[in-house]
């Protein structure tokens, strides 16, 4: 599959997207299918004209629900796409269990659920509770980057060589020893490993000040991986709890949406000037909001949080990073900045979420 093709495609779906919203327009779902899924599906190499490559509303047997779209691979599915109305609750659970559940049954490991902006990919078979089986969520109209990067996975070519499931496996091991990591910090005392550790290799200090110090620790556990996880991963303790809010739901709104740093500037939620702060592979970046709600970093302008992330990413580049890797970022979560009502060092997101809430 050329990559030029699925990123052409994708721009040409998020103008339609701002075409769309602009002029209010409600499409339908099968509107919706027909100018935003469908599409999307051809740049990834599979036949939508093929009924052996692409069944539309396909069943089981006969007597079951269809689900829109198997995509199939010698007549077997590999791939089934549950399509939503643009502007849909796709967070709304009723929809990935229903889609899930019968993918087990028919013994489909991969399922997306989109309403063509938004698209979420599910493991179906792993073996966790149904809210972690979400493997990735993008946005068409947020992040180009990052969505051709994830979409990717789910073309023909890449579904018949299973690339998806090794990016679910480092990303399912990573998810197990962030949990470990966290845990180890979010008690009220530092664990005593913890202590033990950092009093090992500072034999000049008192158990008591290592405790103190690790008390004042505010950590972040960052997975450096060719796709971040869906959600960034929870902090763990000594952030404010403002800053763990957005979390809560994968889900934005459409008046948050709606909300460009242009207009939090405007809001007097940010101020002109204001310095971003990111961590990445444990280092501390900045970058500075301009006057027009666009974003410097490092003396280039870009022009919005998510772009002005990923640049950061590629600039900082580790080792097993290479080739054309292209980091998925949502720069909403990605960059934390002083919200000037509330005076808390938190995400975008939660500044944009809280500012919505008070429209």
């Amino acid at each position: 599959m050329p990559v030029d093709d699925l990123l052409s495609t994708l721009k040409d779906c998020a103008t339609r997207l701002d075409d769309y919203r602009r002029h209010h327009t409600h499409l339908g779902e099968e509107n919706t299918k027909a100018a935003l899924i469908e599409p999307v599906l051809r740049s990834l190499g599979w036949n939508t004209s093929d009924i052996e490559e692409v069944c539309r509303e396909y069943r089981r047997l006969s007597n079951d629900n269809p689900v829109d779209y198997a995509l199939l691979l010698q007549r077997t599915p590999r791939l089934f796409v549950e399509a939503k109305d643009l502007g849909a609750n796709l967070a709304d659970h009723k929809w990935a269990n229903q889609t899930i559940s019968y993918a087990t049954q028919a013994g489909v490991q991969w399922v997306v659920l989109t309403d063509g902006a938004e698209w979420r990919v599910f493991n179906a078979h792993a073996p966790v509770p149904i809210e972690q089986k979400l493997f990735r969520t993008v946005r068409i109209d947020e992040d180009l980057d990052g969505a051709k990067t994830v979409l990717e996975l789910l073309s023909k070519d890449n579904m018949r060589e299973m690339r998806i499931e090794e990016q679910w496996k480092g990303f399912f091991i990573d998810r197990k020893v962030h949990a470990a990591l966290t845990l180890l910090f979010s008690g009220s005392e530092p664990a005593k490993e913890i202590v033990s550790a950092v009093r090992h290799h500072s034999g000049d200090l008192k158990l008591s000040e290592v405790r103190e110090s690790l008390a004042r620790v505010r950590a972040v556990f960052d997975f450096p991986a060719p796709l971040d996880a869906p959600h960034p991963m929870p902090l763990a303790k000594h952030e404010p709890a403002s800053a763990t809010r957005a979390l809560d739901d994968g889900h934005v709104q459409e008046s948050e949406r709606a909300i460009s740093v242009k207009k939090l500037l405007d809001m007097g939620r940010l101020s002109v000037g204001a310095i971003l702060e990111a961590t990445y592979h444990g280092q501390r970046y900045t970058a500075e909001v301009l006057s027009d709600g666009r974003i410097n970093y490092a003396g280039t302008v870009y022009k919005s949080p998510s772009a002005a992330g990923g640049a950061l990413k590629i600039a900082v580049k580790q080792p097993g990073e290479t080739g054309d890797w292209t980091p998925s970022t949502d720069g909403w979560f990605f960059w934390r900045a002083r919200d000037e009502k509330t005076g808390e060092l938190v995400t975008l997101k939660e500044i944009r979420r809280q500012a919505a809430e008070g429209l």
